[in-house]
This record gives structure tokens, sequence and C-alpha cells, in this order.
């Protein structure tokens, strides 16, 4: 049966305006990326915490929890270091949530009871971070909690952020994938005091270790990825510092 022309307009049209407002609701998206450094002896305790009460309180009060890692190496504090990020709606968004969070009679309770026999958490750190334009989904071959990942950081070179940018976009991240790397979210630190003007943060996959020592093996050992580096640096260095880190989900991160 053909549906009349009106109708099929008003159809289109409605389809158009559910497409839009979708993606103005993540237009404003920004990420969090939140380190925390456990009490010596209370990582157990913290990461119960978590799994018990926290994550669920999270998205009560509006967050969306991502991913939560710990680092495997002892060298990165992989005996008192939560990772974790989670995604909010707008700056604003983030704000509002934590302000609701703390004032939870339920978190109070749990953080009260969670700490009876003294503080479980010895320090934090907050990034806001917002991805990148070659960004790829941190769910990207979401598998069943076997894999490992890696926390990258490039300091960029003095003012040299935009050809580092255009490096990954045009070159890495598909010879990360030539590889058998997975790409998951590249990021930039909202805040100047974070780095916004010279920083990226990227999280890659790995089957597992050993996979990634071979994949790197590999990338770095590749004449397009030889050619790509000579020709982008032909006027200096791009990356000032780097650092790696190795992650391992939490059986309560949705990413694994």
């Amino acid at each position: 049966m053909k549906l009349p022309r009106l109708c099929l307009a008003l159809i289109i049209s409605c389809f158009a305006l559910g497409v839009v407002a979708r993606a103005a609701d993540t237009s404003g998206r920004v990420y969090e990326m939140r380190t925390y450094i456990a009490t010596p002896g209370k990582t157990a305790a913290l990461l119960a915490r978590f799994r018990d009460h926290t994550v669920r309180l999270f998205e009560k009060h509006g967050m969306v929890n991502v991913a939560y890692w710990v680092p495997t190496d002892a060298k990165d504090g992989s005996a008192d270091k939560l990772v974790y990020i989670l995604a909010h709606a707008s700056r604003d968004a983030a704000n509002a949530s934590w302000k609701s969070f703390l004032a939870d009679p339920e978190w109070k309770a749990a953080a009260a009871a969670s700490e009876k026999n003294g503080k479980i958490l010895a320090s934090l750190e907050s990034v806001f971070l917002t991805p990148t334009d070659f960004s790829a989904p941190m769910d990207a071959g979401n598998g069943s909690g076997t894999r490992v990942f890696e926390l990258r950081t490039y300091t960029a070179a003095d003012g040299k952020l935009a050809d580092l940018d255009a490096r990954f976009r045009n070159h890495t991240v598909a010879l990360f994938k030539k590889h058998g790397i997975t790409n998951l979210g590249y990021f930039h630190p909202v805040d100047a005091d974070k780095g916004a003007a010279n920083t990226l943060i990227y999280f890659l996959a790995y089957s597992n270790r050993d996979a990634a020592t071979a994949a790197w093996k590999s990338f770095r050992e590749d004449a397009a990825w030889t050619k790509a580096r000579t020709e982008s640096e032909k006027n200096g260095k791009l990356t000032a510092k780097t650092s790696s880190v190795f992650l391992r989900a939490t059986d309560f991160s949705k990413v694994k």
C-alpha cells in the first residue's frame, strides 16, 4: 500500500529531526579520565566499593561508565592504581552529576562503611578530555576480558600538536590497524593546565601482551611508517615526550 505523499513527508521530517536531536544530545559530550591511588594495602577495598556501589551510583547521577582498568606492571603502580573513564553530556552536566553524587546519602553511607578501618583513597587526578576527529569508540572490538590495553600519552613539541594529529589521522591509525593493533579513543585534554595545547592521550587494545610486543615491532619496521615519520619530521620532531602504561580491565568494566 502506498503512503500519501504528505504522510511520507511527515515521516521523513520526523526521522530527520530525530537524527538531529540525537546528534545534539552528544555534541557537547566530554570524557573524564580519573586516576586513583589507593592507600597502601587498600586496593581491594577500593575496587570493592566501585564494584558494589560507586559504578551504579555514577549511573544514577547521570554519568556514563566507560572503562575501568588497573595497570599490569608493578612499575606503573599495579598494586595501588585505578584508572577509569566516565562520559558526561557536557562539562556543566559533569559538575552537576558530581555535586549530586557526593551529596547522595547512599554514597555517603557506602563511603563511611568502606572506610571504617581508615581511608582507602590516597590521591586522585581528574582530566577532562575531548575526542579527536580520528578517535574510535572506546568499546571497539570489545571482548571477553582477556585483552590488554595500553594508555599512551604524547607531549607534542612546541607548536606541533596539529602536525602530530595529522600524522595519526593520515597514517598512524591505519598502520596500527594493519599491524593488529585495535585503535580505541584518541583525546586531547580540555583544560590548559592539563596540557590542552600540547597533549595527545590515546588507548589501544591487543589480544595479549605478546601480541602487543609483536605488533609494535612490525609497526616500527614498516617502510610506510618510516616514510610517514620522516616526512612529518622534516622540520623537527613532533613529540617531546611519550609515556606508556599497560592496563587490564577490571571485572566491572564495560570495556573489556
